[in-house]
């Protein structure tokens, strides 16, 4: 799963904006505009989420769920190696 702050945080590491991130993910703008507005976890239709998660692993960037390995843990982002 993916929150908004992850989501947000992700486009902020790659400089994406919400149009560049949507035509990449095949999605709408209002679509990347109402994931980013969710409260916690993104809540959607799991076929676009499934795009926009993709579209970001494609750019670099790594999504660290609740629970990975990570030095200061809980989730976040990071650019891959």
């Amino acid at each position: 799963m993916i929150t908004a702050v992850q989501l947000r945080s992700a486009r902020a590491l790659l400089g994406m904006d919400q149009r560049v991130l949507a035509k990449s993910a095949g999605v709408s703008v209002t679509t990347i505009q109402r994931m980013e507005a969710s409260l916690d976890v993104v809540r959607g239709n799991v076929d676009s989420l499934m795009k926009v998660v993709a579209a970001l692993d494609a750019a670099g960037v790594e999504l660290i769920s609740e629970g990975a390995v990570s030095a200061a843990g809980g989730r976040g982002v990071r650019l891959k190696q």
